[in-house]
């Protein structure tokens, strides 16, 4: 569903519906300004203060591209959580001390929320990403900060980025696309919201009602499950500036040693679930399509019965992102799956639609772990770009020393 430029005032919001720009090449293009009374024109934070009092705020619009790899925004369709970062993305500047008092509005917002005090002071947040034509906008819903699953203390960090040599801190939050069943967002609503915020609620939609009135246990989730469709090659790669970073310096550390990056791709697997275990290489000449092979560890936790130990077999491929992951090689670790065994792929790039396609329609067991996982498994793992070259070491010095690999 669209909606035309020449449309856009006085419009309701309907999730998903794509909103029009202008074509006259200027910042009056912009839809968003169209759509929300008193809306600036430009930064991912847009925000309008109340009427009737200027520290507070009447809503605020979240804008994205999700297409910027160092700062992934990135919205679940499936349990409705979005994630999105703060306005504090070059070095130079406080944490908070940003021209669009993002960063700010977000302390406040979430100091609100697990103070469950005042909660019809947090303003209602709109989502909005970038649609495939110029300035065109599309509505991804209306939001609440924070959500059920996930901890007071999780859904809005502040970490440390590196640009250059420059350090510098942003924050991350995490936000929950209401389901507001068949009801849009009235235009109505948002005007109250700027002229009359204290009676606003009465034309709010019953979701907005039902958080304003229990904070996080009231917040009801749009979740859509997935037809499952194939990664692209973005989704494979993406991951923020530490991230690759870090997946150069791996790329550099075994660019003349493939079998070192193996070794290195055993440990990320183990960093990943602790209950993968026992990994050995296979010789370079009698690999057959396995790296290595290893068991997942399946058990209660408990000493009374034995573990249910499911071997499984790893190609490691470390590439840079130029190049993918095809289906000769793909073809070639499942020929080598035995039964009862499942594989997994690792790679420092992505894997080829066709051999993503020729797994998953064909329901191979197969395990893929591309840029983006390997990423965020650093990064949970406090590896960064300040340790990465000293762990990458200590996994040669072990390699060398043992011969053996958990």
């Amino acid at each position: 569903m669209e909606v035309k430029f020449e449309n856009l005032k006085g419009s309701n919001l309907t999730v998903d519906t794509v909103y029009k720009g202008g074509n006259y090449g200027n910042a009056g293009d912009d839809p968003l300004s169209k759509l929300f009374p008193r809306l600036g024109i430009q930064g991912g934070f847009r925000k309008k203060k109340r009427k009737d009092d200027k520290s507070k705020f009447s809503y605020c619009v979240l804008y994205t591209s999700m297409n910027e790899l160092e700062w992934p925004d990135y919205l679940d369709e499936e349990t409705g959580i979005f994630r999105y970062y703060g306005d504090n993305r070059k070095p130079g500047r406080l944490l908070t001390a940003t021209k669009q008092g993002g960063n700010r509005l977000l302390e406040q917002v979430f100091a609100t929320l697990n103070s469950k005090k005042d909660l019809q002071d947090i303003p209602p947040f709109f989502v909005f990403k970038k649609a495939s034509e110029g300035r065109d906008v599309q509505f991804l819903g209306l939001a609440a900060p924070g959500n059920p699953n996930i901890s007071p203390d999780k859904d809005l960090v502040a970490f440390w980025r590196t640009i250059g040599n420059n350090r510098f801190q942003n924050y991350e939050s995490y936000f929950t696309i209401l389901d507001t069943k068949d009801e849009p967002i009235s235009y109505e609503w948002l005007l109250a919201l700027c002229e009359d915020y204290e009676n606003s609620l009465d034309k709010a939609p019953n979701a907005w009602k039902k958080f304003v009135s229990e904070g996080r246990d009231g917040i009801v989730a749009l979740k859509a499950p997935k037809i499952r469709k194939i990664p692209s090659k973005y989704e494979q790669l993406q991951c923020d500036e530490q991230g690759k970073l870090c997946i150069n310096e791996i790329l550099n550390h075994y660019k003349d040693n493939p079998t070192g990056f193996e070794v290195c791709a055993t440990r990320l697997v183990s960093m990943m679930d602790s209950n993968f275990e026992s990994f050995s290489l296979t010789r370079p000449w009698r690999d057959g399509g396995r790296d290595a092979i290893g068991y997942y560890n399946i058990s209660t936790g408990n000493k009374a019965n034995f573990p249910l130990k499911i071997d499984c077999a790893l190609e490691a491929k470390c590439y840079n992102e130029k190049s993918s992951v095809g289906v000769k090689h793909m073809s070639r670790l499942i020929s080598r799956i035995r039964y009862r065994q499942f594989g997994i792929l690792i790679t420092t790039s992505y894997v080829h639609e066709q051999a993503y396609k020729e797994v998953v329609e064909d329901g191979h067991p197969i395990l893929i772990i591309t840029a983006s996982d390997i990423a965020y498994i650093l990064r949970r793992n406090s590896i960064s770009t300040d340790n990465i070259k000293s762990w990458l070491n200590s996994i040669d010095n072990t390699t060398y020393r043992d011969n053996q690999f958990y």
